[in-house]
């Protein structure tokens, strides 16, 4: 009999969380409603995402770029403006409608699918995720990062940015490598559990180099982890 994955169900439903979040998604970013952190909360997130972008244009994003996860299309807009080509894959179909709408460019290349069992038609030079490292199981993450791996470029490079746990404080979150369930609601007080683990930036460096990648990670002073990954050797 086949071993049964324990996250398959809880990764389901998270997929049906992002589809169903797709239109208030971006609220997130812009901190508003009951993400709106106060005057100064803002002004920290917006200057901490500044310095977020700021990293990624430094590590010269460009050729052919892959963008996984790429929602509703905040990050898809920076990257497109230096890619030569741009593959935008979610497994959303209604936050890439959002996405498209927003870049209009036809160097994007829209994908749905989830990423866990889709099969790059090319290799990218650059491969780009955004606070997508923290949904993916412990279980997981050393299929995840070979499948990366594939989808790479011989010299090709990975830049990530993610949460760090003091990003919930307005709503505190324990998960564990264990145990990585957390509830999420909408504003329509619809309830979904998802898969959410806060990695510091020494421990996913930590994790990244035992599965054979050399990562260069930092965070910003609340909000993020960041920084390029490329193979080792």
């Amino acid at each position: 009999m086949a071993k049964v994955d324990p996250h398959e169900r809880l990764l389901e439903e998270q997929i049906r969380y992002y589809r169903e979040r797709a239109p208030e998604y971006d609220e997130w970013y812009a901190r508003r409603g009951r993400y709106d952190l106060g005057a100064e909360g803002n002004r920290r997130w917006a200057d901490e995402l500044d310095q977020v972008q700021g990293a990624l244009l430094a590590s010269r994003p460009g050729g052919r770029v892959l963008e996984i996860a790429a929602g509703t299309g905040y990050w898809t807009r920076i990257l497109a403006s230096r890619a030569e080509t741009l593959t935008a894959l979610d497994s959303s179909p209604e936050a890439l409608a959002r996405n498209r709408t927003r870049v209009g460019d036809p160097r994007v290349r829209y994908e749905i699918g989830d990423v866990f069992s889709w099969q790059p038609a090319e290799r990218y030079d650059f491969v780009f995720f955004a606070f997508w490292v923290s949904h993916v199981p412990a279980p997981r993450m050393a299929r995840f990062w070979q499948r990366v791996g594939a989808a790479l470029a011989p010299g090709g490079r990975v830049f990530l940015v993610d949460n760090l746990r003091s990003s919930s404080i307005r709503h505190p979150e324990n998960p564990t490598a264990e145990d990585p369930t957390v509830e999420r609601t909408l504003n329509d007080g619809r309830r979904f559990r998802i898969v959410k683990v806060y990695y510091t930036a020494a421990a996913l460096a930590a994790e990244l180099a035992a599965l054979g990648w050399r990562p260069e990670l930092v965070e910003t002073e609340r909000y993020f982890v960041l920084g390029s990954v490329e193979p080792s050797g």
